[in-house]
């Protein structure tokens, strides 16, 4: 597929992205102990746990989420300029990825870092994610969500199978650096999820300052916050306007997928996702 070029059996979009970045940051970037990272497939969440985690980092003064772009607080480590952006940070650093497991910082699994996971359900992020990538031209467009479907299946989009990339980082639950949330948890009690992660951060936040967090994370903030949604991205990258704050919702892929989609669908989850405990996957 034109618009990608891959690197150990993952494509990534050509522009933005180069294979000797990535295998510098999985060969040589060292991951420190007090390092914040934030983790997900594309379209599963990861900007709202951005900034979710930058408030919590602030105490709910949303004054650092509304002066300085999402890719610069938390900068994508995998991308050239998220590994500029963190070569010129000072420590620790808040990092976020949407790296397969293969591909991460070796140095993590030696260190104390912190990673936040969130999943979601797939079938939410690829009708998301059609949504978005076609925005842009950063990969050959699909012509259809047809296209995009089959594309999916196959892993034959950014960051490659949403099976490989969630079986891979899901080998890490259990693990005391690790925190798993979901999209639909976050959805359901969002002032809980604020509380777990400040618990696995080990931060402490007063009643009103939580407050605070739960205002400025909201859809309807983040959708209002030219930092935090992705208007600021130029038009040579996105020339139909990048529509990243779409709908923020749980279930959308019952108004797109058709009837023969969803039962396709189901079947492969249930081939590639088997062996794993009933109950994690909260939108079974």
């Amino acid at each position: 597929m034109s618009g990608y070029y891959w690197f150990e059996g993952i494509p990534f979009p050509s522009r933005g992205f180069q294979k000797e970045i990535i295998e510098e940051v999985r060969d040589k970037f060292v991951i420190g102990d007090e390092d914040i990272i934030i983790l997900a497939y594309p379209k599963s969440g990861t900007n709202w746990l951005i900034q979710i985690v930058c408030l919590i980092q602030t105490k709910g003064n949303p004054e650092w989420v509304q002066s300085v772009p999402t890719w610069k607080r938390s900068p994508w480590i995998e991308s050239n300029g998220g590994f500029q952006n963190l070569t010129n940070k000072e420590r620790p650093y808040q990092i976020s990825s949407h790296l397969p497991f293969h591909l991460f910082p070796r140095s993590f699994f030696s260190s104390k870092a912190k990673i936040i996971y969130v999943i979601r359900n797939p079938r939410d992020v690829l009708v998301s994610g059609y949504f978005f990538w076609y925005k842009t031209n950063l990969f050959k467009n699909p012509d259809s969500l047809a296209t995009y479907f089959d594309w999916f299946l196959k892993g034959n989009v950014p960051y490659g199978s949403w099976f490989e990339h969630t079986r891979g980082w899901l080998s890490m639950r259990g693990s005391e650096n690790f925190l798993l949330l979901s999209y639909e948890g976050m959805k359901k009690d969002p002032r809980r999820t604020i509380e777990k992660i400040c618990d696995f951060l080990g931060k402490k936040l007063e009643p009103d300052e939580l407050d605070m967090v739960l205002k400025y994370s909201s859809f309807q903030a983040m959708k209002e916050n030219k930092m935090s949604n992705f208007s600021l991205i130029t038009d040579d990258i996105a020339p139909n306007g990048l529509l990243l704050m779409r709908k923020g919702t749980t279930g959308d892929w019952k108004n797109h997928l058709t009837v023969a989609q969803a039962e396709a669908f189901n079947k492969v989850f249930q081939e590639k996702m088997a062996g794993f405990p009933p109950g994690l996957f909260p939108w079974e």
